[in-house]
């Protein structure tokens, strides 16, 4: 049983250490160590994982390299009840993750600058593109393998990584990979739609879009992403081994649209600027991100709930689609 589980036992494990001032380099190493199990400073000294038996090991070996090398640690179950919320402290832990997506997110980038423009990659290149590809999933796997509470970067980095293997498949001369119009709403009708909790703005607009296009009466579920199995009837959307989330450079709102094809100018508008703002690399520079932006983030801030950030998100989108109908007409 996961620790959390017991009202009785504390949700969280803390390691408080104190470190010999010499030599410099094992505070470093330390450092370092607290860092690859996924470790997050709550104070100076104080580090937290959330309590299950891999963490627990886990802070056992930082405790004997700590105290072998002539410091001191203890190591804790707690539960929070004043200051510091189990919910800021999960933020905390996002924040972390996210920012290793991040860095990895601009290195997949990179990688993809490295493709032709056009032709076929010699038989070289393509061994060194593909042993690049290795390497960022490895990277993306060791930083998923600590991201206890599935940060949302990590969506994304799965479209960006599946995009690297087709364009590598492509400019190795393998046909083009495609999806554009291959299904129909029919074939989702009197589905429920499964997504990751705390939505914003690619899952709120994927799920008006759901509402409004596919199914008036589909139904949204709003689950954990880490280890979530699909029960029969469900789809998922915007979350890790979905039937639809990223691909490539595309956010799930776009691939909906393309799988879908729902060949509407303003949707296509939408699109834009929901990519703008969830991949945050002015592919597009729509100059309506920053408003959108902060029209999303005003509903995630006054609604806690997620059925509530869908329910509003949905009249902001229905309001949006509305001008750029007009506008397109």
């Amino acid at each position: 049983m996961h620790l959390s589980d017991e009202p009785h036992r504390g949700r969280w494990l803390l390691l408080i250490h104190q470190l010999p001032p010499t030599p410099p380099y094992f505070r470093v190493k330390i450092g370092r160590h607290l860092a690859r199990i996924g470790a997050v400073a709550i104070k100076n000294s104080v580090y937290a994982l959330p309590a299950t038996p891999q963490t627990r090991e886990d802070f056992a070996w930082v405790y004997r390299e700590i105290t072998g090398g002539g410091g001191e640690a203890t190591v804790c179950e707690a539960r929070l009840v004043e200051g510091l919320s189990d919910e800021q402290l999960e933020a905390v832990f996002h924040a972390a993750r996210n920012a290793d997506y991040e860095a990895l997110t601009e290195d997949v980038r990179a990688a993809q600058k490295a493709f032709p423009k056009r032709g076929a990659l010699s038989v070289q290149r393509r061994e060194e593109i593909a042993a690049s590809v290795i390497g960022l999933k490895k990277r993306l796997a060791d930083i998923a393998a600590i991201d206890f509470f599935s940060a949302s970067g990590r969506v994304t980095l799965d479209g960006l990584l599946g995009g690297l293997d087709a364009r590598l498949h492509e400019a190795s001369g393998g046909a083009p990979q495609s999806s554009a119009g291959s299904m129909r709403a029919d074939q989702v009708r009197g589905r429920t739609w499964v997504t990751r909790k705390g939505i914003h703005v690619d899952r709120i607009a994927s799920a008006w879009l759901v509402r409004r296009f596919l199914d008036p009466e589909a139904r949204f579920k709003f689950a954990a992403s880490k280890g979530y199995v699909p029960e029969p009837g469900e789809l998922r959307f915007d979350m890790f081994e979905a039937e639809f989330t990223h691909e490539g450079d595309r956010c799930t709102f776009e691939v909906l649209v393309d799988r879908f094809g729902l060949d509407d100018a303003a949707l296509r508008a939408l699109g834009e600027i929901i990519h703008d703002i969830d991949l945050k690399d002015a592919k597009f520079g729509r100059p309506e991100k920053a408003g959108v932006e902060r029209l999303v983030t005003g509903i995630a801030l006054t609604q806690k709930d997620d059925e509530a950030r869908r329910s509003r998100g949905a009249a902001l989108f229905d309001d949006l689609y509305e001008s750029f109908t007009r506008k397109a007409d």
